[in-house]
């Protein structure tokens, strides 16, 4: 079975730099716009396996109004 290197990189740069990113923006902002911050990081890290959903995802919560405490 022949592997190529495009998917090995392109597997790697998703699982080792856009889900710690995503994640961690997703967190933040969940911090002062969600009541539950951790679902909101996951729901973020795990739509960053497609880029564009992940940005939408971002967008949207950043919009959002803040929660008050």
């Amino acid at each position: 079975m022949n592997m190529n290197a495009t998917i090995l990189g392109e597997l790697l740069f998703f699982l080792f730099l856009l889900v710690p990113v995503f994640g961690y923006i997703s967190y933040r902002l969940g911090i002062k716009k969600t009541t539950n911050p951790k679902t909101v990081a996951f729901v973020g890290a795990a739509l960053s396996l497609f880029p564009l959903f992940g940005l939408i995802f971002i967008a949207v919560l950043a919009l959002k109004s803040d929660v008050s405490k």
